[in-house]
């Protein structure tokens, strides 16, 4: 998966047809938030090089 980052928007760019089944089921959980009222919430750290998940809790 390819990230850009511009300005304050966040591209998502799935790069093979597993990345893109993951996108979309990615973007219907964050359309659900948007339409619940919900966020996601960032739990602990990532550090790249030491934990390499970025982990989120939906609230």
């Amino acid at each position: 998966m390819k990230f850009e980052l511009e300005g304050t928007l966040l591209k998502m760019i799935p790069e093979n047809e597993q990345e893109k089944a993951e996108l979309n089921q990615v973007w219907t959980i964050i359309i659900g938030c948007v339409s619940e009222g919900k966020k996601l919430v960032p739990v602990g750290e990532y550090l790249p090089g030491i934990k390499e998940v970025a982990t989120f809790n939906i609230e």
